[in-house]
């Protein structure tokens, strides 16, 4: 018994100091990822991060969500200051600017380059790259979740007039109105007029109809761009918005009223709306039992050579000061979103659109957009895409833009309570938005954007 017992010790020692011989299998490089979504969108967020983890050993991506675009900026600008910054974070369109003027940035070129990482930059659909790239057409971020503004129409009420299409313009659009108007349906269109539908109702509406929004080139040519909006085609749209809305043939509609114009269409209860394609999924799932509807571009006013429409949403910004290997991490975790069979996933699960015309290939030829509830979807693309984007409908860069949408809303609130002339309400918002302007021009004196 003492020799078997001699034996294990012998055979254990050995296998012992084998183990000790061998290299500790290496912990996954863990970095962090802080992003602005919430609810059903922040729980797909975080099904990507488990993909990507369980794609390979050698990194792990900590996704926390901030709650919202404005939260993730500011508590990222906090956490830099404290030098507890995330290796990538995502920001919103409107935060593209300061992003720009902080300096606090590893560019998405750079990054991917020093890390093997080999990207067809020219396979990014040019009206969302431009949005996010420099004046040279750098792209300094990946562009992520990405959506623009569609008509949505009720097939049914539209039948009852004897149409079979969306229109196509806006003068077609208010004989449309009047029509519905009728024939008995209440609310033939809605709209909501808050600082969030500026993206909607001002800077769709502008890029399509390659109306500046601002001097300087939309503000990609200098920090002195200041808003000319009040000499534009918008002001004649917000009289037309205004006067069909005191025809009754336009609603508004908002959450603060009880019902969102997104509700509304769903429920049937207003037959035309505009609004992201990101909101196609939410109709499809919430609409009225056996209502048949579709979505088709902007209207735009006759005699209009239709141009892009601009892309909203946001970017993934790779942070500086981050070490070698978190850096590794970073780039592996933006080639997997890269991946055409991630822009799947993420459109099938979010409504957003695909990024890249590989992305959308591959997404046809898995036939995605042949039935519902994903059919459709394809005419954001065709929108996006429009025209080669103009030195105007390349995008908006213009400091604290959420400040200027606000205003927007501010002054949208008063027109329509006929507080003020629609000329003067814009004419205020002109004012208002351009000594904001004044100010980031102020904070960053000397810099120039990139």
């Amino acid at each position: 018994m003492s020799k078997l017992k001699n034996c294990i010790s012998a055979a254990a020692a050995g296998v012992m100091s084998v183990a000790l011989a061998l290299p500790a299998a290496a912990a996954p490089t863990k970095f962090d990822f802080w992003f602005g979504l919430s609810g059903d969108l922040e729980r797909v967020v975080q099904t990507l991060c488990k993909n990507f983890n369980d794609s390979q050993k050698d990194y792990e991506v900590v996704c926390t969500s901030q709650g919202n675009y404005d939260a993730t900026l500011q508590n990222t600008i906090a956490a830099f200051r404290a030098g507890k910054q995330p290796a990538v974070v995502q920001v919103y369109d409107a935060g593209t600017a300061t992003m720009m003027l902080s300096g606090a940035y590893y560019p998405a070129g750079k990054l991917m380059s020093e890390n093997g990482y080999k990207i067809d930059w020219k396979d990014y659909f040019p009206g969302i790259a431009r949005y996010y790239a420099t004046s040279k057409g750098e792209l300094l971020s990946f562009p992520f979740n990405s959506s623009t503004a569609l008509l949505y129409w009720n097939k049914d009420a539209f039948a009852k007039i004897g149409k079979t299409a969306a229109p196509k313009t806006w003068e077609e659009a208010a004989d449309d109105m009047k029509a519905l108007k009728g024939a008995g349906y209440d609310c033939p269109m809605a709209i909501n007029i808050s600082g969030n539908e500026s993206w909607q109702l001002m800077e769709q509406f502008s890029a399509i109809h390659n109306q500046p929004i601002a001097t300087k080139n939309n503000g990609y040519d200098g920090l002195d761009a200041r808003l000319e909006v009040n000499k534009t085609k918008f002001v004649k749209y917000v009289t037309d918005l205004k006067s069909w809305y005191d025809q009754g043939l336009i609603k508004i509609k908002s959450k603060d009223l009880g019902q969102d114009m997104v509700q509304a269409f769903a429920a049937g209860d207003c037959q035309m709306i505009m609004t992201s394609v990101g909101d196609h999924g939410t109709v499809g799932k919430t609409q009225k039992a056996g209502m048949n509807w579709d979505v088709a571009e902007l209207p735009v006013y006759a005699g209009t050579e239709r141009k892009n429409s601009l892309v909203g949403g946001a970017s993934l910004w790779v942070l500086s000061g981050k070490s070698a290997d978190e850096y590794k991490g970073a780039a592996a975790f933006l080639n997997f979103i890269h991946d055409p069979k991630t822009a799947l996933f993420w459109s099938t699960n979010t409504g957003y659109i695909p990024v890249t015309n590989s992305g959308f290939e591959f997404m046809k030829s898995s036939g995605f957009y042949d039935k519902a509830p994903y059919k459709g979807r394809e005419v954001a693309i065709a929108s996006l895409t429009a025209s080669e984007p103009t030195s105007i409908t390349r995008g908006i860069r213009l400091g604290n833009f959420t400040q200027i949408r606000a205003e927007f809303g501010n002054q949208m609130q008063a027109i329509f309570a006929n507080k003020v002339s629609v000329q003067d309400g814009i004419d205020n918002l002109v004012k208002n938005g351009n000594a904001v302007l004044e100010r980031f021009e102020a904070t960053y004196k000397g810099k120039q954007l990139p």
